[in-house]
């Protein structure tokens, strides 16, 4: 029995000829070819006829099965395959309803986990950043590999190379694998640990230091010069830049602001849920001094408030911070009005936190303190930015 399987498994290509026969169906002999492609692709398929089954014209059932590219799969286990399909075959059981699955692909697998968790991506956007990070740094590496071959030398090999250069996209990345591989796993593709669970808790990756990341802002106490400035430029992007002064609000939720989302009557900005960091709709008091940037700029009938070169389109997100780099503050950051906005809510208003973080679109304690924490100080927010905005357009005023 032990030579019959042997022999079963015997053929007529090797392991060189796999690699370098040119394009055409190659035969390995009982059914089993090795196809390649004018690409260059090479793939393996096997042609069964199924004992007893008929076509619709009433011929034998004959079929061919694909087994898989041959840079995954090789010649050996190419011919085990084959052999299985022939066995089911042979018994009248069509290989397309009784094989065994056939295992993914990492990439064909992390392509149907981003499909099928669209619905809950906050945005386009950050799904496609999550697929754009497998791809760049794991599908290179390990993309074509069936994900029940992937253990902890694979997952070190996609994430070594940028764990210290690159750490916070070295997180993600392996935040994302390990998503792939539980799905892999409750599919019932793989078995065990997690490989990059075992990796971290293995400790074999440096430890790495995290660096705090500081969005330069500009002393509160220089802002009115500064907001002075921009009051004597007409260009757009000055206009969104004193706007975001105003609102201590995020870049990204200036420039995609549409005028659906302004009250004028009400004096009131609403940008929805799925424009907010965390997720949760922000109300935004709007002042004297915003309404007069934003009510000359509705004649404009733009789809977006702050409109950037091309029709309804916004201005670029670079837009700003260009803008403070030709104004000669290359060392601050838009981002860094909102730490601006916080030292002179604490500093010079004496603001609580829970109203100057509430400005801010921050949430603040824990889940029992948010939960009884339901309101978002409108009214109260709307008397600090009444101050806030007098005093970041103090020296506009003196100057007019």
């Amino acid at each position: 029995m032990w030579y019959f399987g042997m022999a079963a498994l015997g053929g007529k290509l090797t392991k060189k000829l796999v690699e370098n026969l040119g394009a055409g169906r190659h035969g390995d002999g009982a059914g089993l070819y090795l196809v390649v492609d004018p690409s260059g692709a090479r793939r393996w398929i096997v042609r069964v006829t199924v004992k007893g089954q008929k076509n619709s014209k009433g011929a034998p059932l004959r079929t061919d099965f694909g087994l898989g590219g041959a840079d995954v799969v090789t010649l050996n286990q190419a011919r085990e395959r084959a052999l299985e399909y022939r066995r089911m075959a042979k018994q009248g059981l069509n290989p397309r309803y009784n094989a065994k699955r056939e295992v993914p692909t990492f990439q064909e697998l992390s392509q149907q986990v981003h499909i099928e968790r669209l619905p809950t991506w906050k945005n386009a956007k950050h799904g496609q950043q999550w697929l754009n990070t497998l791809r760049d740094y794991a599908f290179p590496k390990i993309g074509r590999m069936p994900v029940d071959s992937i253990g902890q030398p694979e997952v070190l090999m996609c994430l070594s190379p940028i764990w210290t250069d690159k750490h916070e996209t070295a997180k993600r990345l392996a935040q994302r694998m390990k998503v792939v591989l539980d799905v892999a796993k409750a599919k019932g593709f793989r078995s065990g640990e997690n490989p990059v669970t075992g990796v971290k808790e293995a400790g074999v990756l440096p430890k790495v230091k995290a660096k705090p990341q500081h969005h330069d802002a500009m002393p509160w106490r220089d802002v009115p010069a500064f907001y002075a400035e921009l009051a004597g430029r007409s260009a757009m992007a000055a206009k969104a830049l004193q706007f975001t002064i105003l609102t201590a609000a995020r870049t990204t939720e200036v420039l995609e602001m549409t005028w659906p989302e302004v009250d004028l009557d009400a004096r009131l900005w609403t940008v929805p849920a799925e424009r907010m960091k965390g997720g949760k709709e922000h109300r935004v008091p709007l002042t004297d001094e915003m309404l007069a940037i934003l009510e000359p700029l509705k004649a404009m009938a733009s789809t977006y408030v702050f409109e950037g070169q091309k029709r309804h389109k916004p201005l670029s997100n670079m837009s700003m911070l260009m803008l403070l780099r030709r104004m000669g503050r290359e060392g601050f950051t838009v981002h860094g009005f909102r730490s601006s906005f916080r030292d002179w809510a604490s500093e010079a208003a004496n603001a609580p936190r829970e109203l100057a973080e509430a400005a801010l679109a921050h949430q603040v304690g824990n889940d029992v303190e948010r939960a009884y924490a339901r309101s978002d100080l409108l009214e109260r927010r709307r008397e600090l930015s009444g101050y806030w905005s007098k005093f970041c357009a103090s020296k506009a005023i003196e100057n007019d």
